[in-house]
């Protein structure tokens, strides 16, 4: 087990958590957009090592949440997260913001086994960037653009249920009607949520080269979709 910081962006909540062995110690939110991430999230970090220095918990790693999302949010958490490592000599963890999307779902009493997960981020208009997993996170279609229509997510509906969740979900509930269609409300990706992914990440050794690393900025679909599609607040 190991004491990770982790750092979250990508949507209109900025949050910070910190976990030791498998238990958080610390996890704070606020959601007053990605214009305000800048001063916000950086009193959260502040006020979460400082209670680890005060506490003399040694950090062993940095999780950061790295995307797909805003642009602004992940700009701002990666300089942080990159600041921090190189401050204290620290690895970092990045992990899919849809994954940690999927983490709060996945702890239902009510899902069962055989659903399928399907996290969604907006990007206004119909459009969202989505993947689909199992229930044990292994992808069964990888991030795409969708451009969600009535028949969109139908090769996957047909083999059962799948649950979409995410901020570009509720805009796609009149539109995928499928009876094994089921949406959940107000799930968002939160760094309360990450410790899980994260501390499997640190035991495996997954780490990344710091002084390269950049969030997933959505540039795979830049050439294909226009710009006010890259999800910026």
């Amino acid at each position: 087990m190991a004491c990770i910081l982790h750092l979250e962006t990508s949507s209109d909540v900025c949050s910070v958590a910190l976990s030791e062995d498998g238990a958080l110690l610390f996890a704070k939110e606020e959601g007053r957009g990605t214009s305000s991430h800048e001063v916000a999230f950086s009193l959260l970090v502040d006020e979460a090592l400082s209670m680890a220095d005060s506490a003399a918990k040694r950090l062993d790693a940095v999780a950061l949440s790295c995307g797909p999302g805003s642009y602004t949010g992940l700009r701002i958490s990666a300089s942080m997260a990159k600041g921090i490592c190189y401050g204290r000599d620290l690895p970092l963890i990045a992990l899919s913001t849809l994954e940690v999307t999927c983490v709060p779902v996945l702890l239902r009493d009510d899902l069962p086994e055989e659903a399928l997960l399907c996290p969604m981020i907006d990007a206004r208009r119909m459009e969202v960037y989505a993947a689909v997993y199992d229930r044990a996170l292994t992808p069964v279609r990888d991030v795409a653009a969708d451009v969600v229509e009535a028949g969109t997510y139908n090769s996957f509906l047909d083999r059962g249920p799948v649950w979409f969740f995410g901020g570009g979900a509720e805009k796609c509930k009149t539109v995928i009607t499928h009876p094994n269609a089921r949406f959940v409300e107000g799930v968002r990706p939160l760094a309360r949520w990450m410790f899980p992914l994260a501390e499997k990440a640190f035991n495996a050794g997954r780490f990344e080269d710091v002084a390269y690393f950049e969030p997933f900025y959505l540039k795979e679909f830049v050439a294909s979709k226009p710009r006010d599609l890259l999800h910026e607040n």
